[in-house]
């Protein structure tokens, strides 16, 4: 039996980022850290946390750290009876409680929260981890969270999977930029000329999208990057360029005359999944059961 204290000692390390951090966290000295992981270390027969910048988790602490976040949904359940059965036994959320999920940018300023609201009034320890719809699953791979958002259709190895259905996307300029630069809308003639407004390096749906409207197998786009979907927005709605954001997202804007879509006749479909753990957890279910009704309502 490994102590849940020294695992939770290893988790903040990871999740913290240092050891300094993570004694603020426990609310415990530093020496009491080192003191934990040299224990676990030495229970476990490997180091556990390679001390680079940034810190890291061994393959070996990778395996903890899956540990330690399963037994944090097996409390997360408990807690769960005991507010049915006796309300006043349960206290405030702890730090190491917190039910961590990977949900792409996109979900998140769209429909997610919607998803999650009402079981954060209910108590939900969340922790939402960000990263774009193709890279969420390795949050999932390496341990790092519960569930994710993910475009990977294939379950992965000791997790259940669910469809959750479509997200539209479509490219968007404020009108004085459109007016200026597209005036017949998005073409293979004009799109070269263009400055996109992506999420970051890894984000390929400017240039998939482009791709696609214009009938090219491969575009090369003159783009900025603004890591947030509300920030690629902003930046959209001040005319910065053309940016490719989901139709849910913009659908008001575009409405009201504040956005102009510069290629109507075309939409981008993402398929989104979630993924999560096979264990059985009440917790568990209630968030995938939350993310598939709300995305059943608001997805395609």
């Amino acid at each position: 039996m490994y102590d849940p204290l020294a695992l939770e000692c290893l988790a903040a390390i990871v999740e913290e980022g240092g050891f300094e951090r993570a004694a603020q966290r426990l609310n415990v000295t530093q020496s009491a850290i080192s003191q934990r992981l040299r224990v676990l270390e030495g229970q476990v027969g490997a180091i556990l946390i390679v001390r680079s910048r940034p810190l890291k988790a061994t393959s070996a602490g990778k395996l903890l750290l899956k540990h330690t976040r399963q037994l944090r949904l097996i409390r997360a359940d408990l807690e769960r009876d005991l507010k049915e059965l006796a309300p006043g036994l349960s206290g405030g959320v702890r730090e190491e409680e917190r039910i961590s999920i990977a949900v792409n940018a996109d979900s998140i300023a769209s429909w997610a929260l919607d998803a999650l609201t009402g079981l954060v009034r209910q108590g939900l320890p969340v922790e939402i981890m960000v990263d774009d719809q193709d890279f969420t699953h390795d949050w999932l791979r390496q341990g790092h969270v519960l569930g994710c958002v993910t475009t990977l259709k294939q379950a992965l190895r000791g997790c259940k999977v669910a469809q959750l259905g479509a997200m539209n996307y479509v490219a968007v300029a404020e009108p004085a930029y459109a007016k200026n630069h597209l005036p017949g809308g998005l073409d293979a003639s004009n799109f070269r000329a263009l400055t996109y407004v992506a999420f970051n390096r890894k984000d390929d749906m400017q240039s998939e999208f482009v791709a696609r409207a214009v009938g090219l197998k491969r575009v090369s786009l003159s783009q900025l990057f603004v890591p947030s979907s509300e920030g690629q927005l902003r930046a959209a709605l001040a005319g910065w360029g053309v940016s490719v954001l989901p139709e849910l997202l913009v659908r008001g804007l575009i409405d009201d005359g504040e956005l102009v879509n510069v290629a109507p006749q075309h939409t981008l479909p993402v398929q989104l999944f979630w993924h999560c753990w096979n264990l059985e957890s009440a917790v568990l279910d209630s968030i995938s059961a939350a993310l598939t009704a709300e995305a059943d309502r608001q997805l395609h």
